[in-house]
């Protein structure tokens, strides 16, 4: 089963992830299920480390065995099954398409994280994707900055159209987009 949480920048989407697998571990699986929190996050000096340890602590006693994983996700998946909340997708194309060593190819990334995606999907049980929402400020930003928004709204898409459900978080409210 996957489900795609979106929303704005402090929407409450994190949190609603969160409570919805630890809920349907509950309900579904009857806990059965090892809950596997990926984060793709890369930390980036004292702010980042600061995030981090923020939620590290929001996450405490919730029942999550935290990866962190910055690219390549399907390289470290768990045995089966399992339930892996992958925390967040912006982070994600962010970190596949810009390198060190200069910037990927959006369709390159694309195909990349799309395949991660799938392997995700057919090694879990229960699979919840959250990702932002960052498409309505109207600015045009420099080629790269365009090339990664696009290639994040296609990945959207993608998750939108193979999720089983679909919720926007709105001010810490769940609306049902799909399912």
């Amino acid at each position: 089963m996957l489900i795609v949480v979106y929303g704005g920048s402090g929407s409450g989407k994190s949190a609603y992830a969160e409570n919805l697998i630890n809920n349907l571990n509950q309900l579904r699986y009857q806990g059965r299920l090892p809950m596997y929190y990926l984060a793709t996050m890369q930390i980036i000096g004292e702010e980042g480390e600061e995030r981090v340890r923020k939620h590290r602590k929001l996450r405490e006693g919730k029942g999550f065995a935290t990866i962190e994983q910055e690219r390549d996700v399907a390289e470290i998946i768990p045995e089966n099954p399992h339930a892996i909340l992958l925390e967040c997708m912006s982070n994600l194309v962010a970190n596949e398409m810009f390198r060190e060593n200069g910037v990927i190819a959006p369709d390159v990334v694309e195909e990349k994280i799309k395949q991660d995606l799938e392997h995700l999907m057919e090694s879990c049980e229960l699979l919840v994707v959250v990702t932002n929402n960052v498409f309505e400020d109207g600015i045009q930003y420099d080629t790269d900055t365009m090339n990664y928004l696009n290639v994040l709204a296609r990945v959207n898409a993608y998750l939108a159209e193979q999720a089983d459900e679909a919720v926007e978080v709105v001010a810490g409210i769940p609306v049902k987009m799909k399912g």
